[in-house]
């Protein structure tokens, strides 16, 4: 029986098997901690940014509403004979509308670049120190080419979620709450009509948000893969060609590269699927609405503007649910991401620095191993009860074959590791 311990730090990254439920709530409530830790030294220029999101989209979705004004309440008096200034004040109000989104959307943009910059700078080297921090223990298990991608990969996904991820989401649902009490306003039969597609869209949707979880978080992985190999086969070039390993390489090499393009089908494949789903049930709606609004209209119960107005802002409210699903996949690719650098942040170093360190003395003393054992790999002793007394003063040379433990005795005797006996 797994415990979340048995969890913790990087050890999901090395799990074949499915994560359960229990444990995968326990990482995203990690992979959130790091985020918010990240965030929380720009909270005031995020209420700003919250202040923007808001105008701009008050302001675009007063663009339909003004567009209906004008056909209703612009177009008669110039029919009338009594002049077009109602439509003129109209049209000024709308370009005003679409001016004042224009100006806070650009306000959004160049803030939000800061703070991702921002955040970036801050997770690199927070990641880069920690990982100096780490034991050689860790390293010699979690190789170089996964450090690197921690680095790269893992970072930039993280900036395409600050980039465009979390503007698209607010936008979108502000977009989506907001249309919909608009069209309620707009005439309560025909709103109730056009919300009849939202069990549809909450079934797609959530079908979506889990396969592709699951989906993303395998694209982190292979790519991880791909990189490792990639890094370890560069550094090791020499044992390569001397022992002439290109071809089994290479042959290792195309197989990971295979998973992480099967990897990446499957999650292109569901969004193939999400978005034009989401087309379909839009456009049938609109479609549903448009023949009702046309028998409305003829029978007097709502005028021309009132379904034009409707029909726009059901265009509006169909858009969002595309972004969503780029956020989904933004989000899910970060999601993966977050989930291993919190990891590597979580693993602690088996030789912690002291909280008040003593200053040390010139070392003078001599050296001594009493039944002293050590193994890198449980059950398999490397130095099974040594014995080595080294007098103040001294030198001692080490001689033996190769494996024989003489840089392990190093190492210990630096404390890179500690004994187990």
């Amino acid at each position: 029986m797994t415990t979340s311990n048995d969890w913790r730090g990087v050890a999901a990254e090395n799990r074949d098997d499915e994560i359960p439920d229990k444990v995968s709530l326990v990482l995203k409530e990690r992979s959130r901690r790091l985020l918010g830790d990240l965030l929380r030294p720009h909270k005031k220029i995020l209420i700003w940014l919250t202040v923007a999101v808001l105008i701009e989209n008050a302001a675009r979705l007063s663009v339909p509403w003004l567009v209906k004004e004008g056909i209703d309440r612009g177009i008669p008096p110039i029919l009338d004979g009594e002049g077009s200034s109602t439509l003129m004040t109209i049209i000024a109000m709308l370009l005003v509308a679409v001016l004042v989104q224009a100006v806070t959307r650009q306000f959004f943009l160049m803030l939000a670049g800061r703070i991702g910059q921002n955040v970036l700078l801050s997770l690199r080297r927070r990641v880069y120190s920690h990982f100096q921090k780490l034991s050689p223990a860790f390293h010699e298990d979690y190789t170089s080419g996964r450090v690197i991608s921690r680095q790269t990969s893992d970072v930039d996904a993280i900036y395409e979620l600050l980039e465009t991820g979390f503007d698209g989401l607010i936008t979108a649902v502000l977009t989506l709450f907001g249309t919909a009490v608009l069209l309620l306003l707009l005439d309560l039969k025909l709103g109730l009509v056009a919300l009849l597609c939202f069990p549809l869209l909450y079934l797609l949707t959530r079908w979506f948000r889990t396969e592709s979880a699951k989906a993303y978080r395998r694209t982190r992985e292979t790519v991880a893969v791909v990189i490792v190999h990639f890094v370890e086969t560069m550094n090791g070039m020499r044992a390569v060609q001397a022992f002439r390993r290109e071809r089994r390489n290479q042959d290792i090499f195309e197989s990971v590269d295979d998973d992480y393009r099967r990897a990446n089908e499957r999650a292109f494949r569901l969004v193939g699927l999400f978005m034009p789903g989401i087309k379909l049930i839009g456009n049938v709606t609109i479609a549903v609405v448009l023949v009702y609004g046309a028998h409305l209209v003829v029978n007097g119960e709502i005028l021309v503007g009132v379904l034009a107005a409707f029909l726009l802002y059901l265009r509006q409210f169909f858009e969002p649910m595309q972004e969503i699903s780029q956020f989904y996949n933004t989000f899910q690719s970060a999601s993966a991401a977050l989930e291993k650098l919190s990891g590597v942040l979580e693993e602690d170093p088996s030789l912690p620095e002291p909280t008040a360190p003593i200053p040390m003395p010139e070392a003078h003393g001599a050296l001594h191993f009493e039944h002293v054992s050590f193994s890198y790999v449980e059950d398999r002793a490397v130095l099974p009860d040594l014995e080595v007394e080294v007098p103040a003063g001294m030198t001692l040379a080490l001689v033996g074959t190769t494996g024989a433990g003489k840089t392990t005795l190093a190492k210990l005797v630096a404390r890179f590791y500690d004994p187990i006996a």
